[in-house]
């Protein structure tokens, strides 16, 4: 089986499906991360965007993510990107992987660029597609997912659960590679706020813990 994350920016991968990567890896999946966006000068320095990339391949090396990619859009500005230039380079990435499951940032975070990722990955992903992957997940990130306007723009309402009961653990150590986005709590992207999300969504299903998605496809 093969499996593609699409990450708008380095981190959301860890936070919306670090466990269930973990699991998918261990149990004999090839998992392939792709980051869409970068911090790249003049909004950041060269220097922050090489400590950024290091950091994510730590963490997915953590995770066993077989390989990696980085786009070359900058973060935080890809609503001024043509769109079709999105669609094209997720689109090359989805036909060279060919995955079976996608998981894609959910349409409703308050981050113009989530927003962005999830349309592209879908206009890249359509039906139609000899490389269309037959399932895809939305994930939830958090101090994204959850900081829009529920009733206004789209609400996460998760319909799929992943037990990452024995994988929890390891989805908190690449997250703590992650040095530079890694807070202390009570911010939501401290170890124990993703720890607490994770026992929320397992205790949803009565499991230890897990991880919770929006079910966009699935073709039987």
């Amino acid at each position: 089986m093969k499996i593609l994350v699409v990450a708008p920016h380095g981190d959301d991968e860890v936070l919306g499906v670090g466990g269930t990567i973990a699991r998918y890896a261990l149990e004999g999946a090839e998992v392939y991360v792709v980051i869409v966006a970068q911090g790249f000068p003049p909004d950041f320095t060269e220097e922050q965007r090489i400590q950024d990339q290091k950091e994510a391949l730590a963490a997915h090396k953590i995770l066993g993510v077989k390989e990696t990619i980085f786009l070359s859009f900058t973060a935080a500005r890809l609503d001024t990107v043509p769109h079709r230039d999105v669609n094209k380079q997720i689109f090359d990435t989805l036909k060279k992987f060919q995955p079976d499951i996608l998981f894609v940032p959910f349409v409703g975070d308050i981050h113009l660029d989530h927003q962005r990722v999830f349309l592209s990955s879908l206009v890249a992903a359509r039906p139609n597609s000899p490389f269309a992957p037959k399932t895809i997940y939305a994930y939830e990130t958090l101090s994204e997912t959850n900081w829009n306007a529920p009733y206004l723009a789209p609400n996460f309402v998760p319909n799929v659960f992943i037990d990452i009961s024995a994988y929890l653990e390891t989805k908190l150590e690449a997250m703590q590679a992650y040095l530079s986005q890694i807070k202390r709590f009570p911010d939501e992207r401290s170890e124990e706020t993703i720890k607490a999300l994770a026992t929320l969504r397992g205790s949803t299903v009565n499991r230890y813990a897990a991880e919770a998605f929006y079910s966009i496809r699935q073709i039987l």
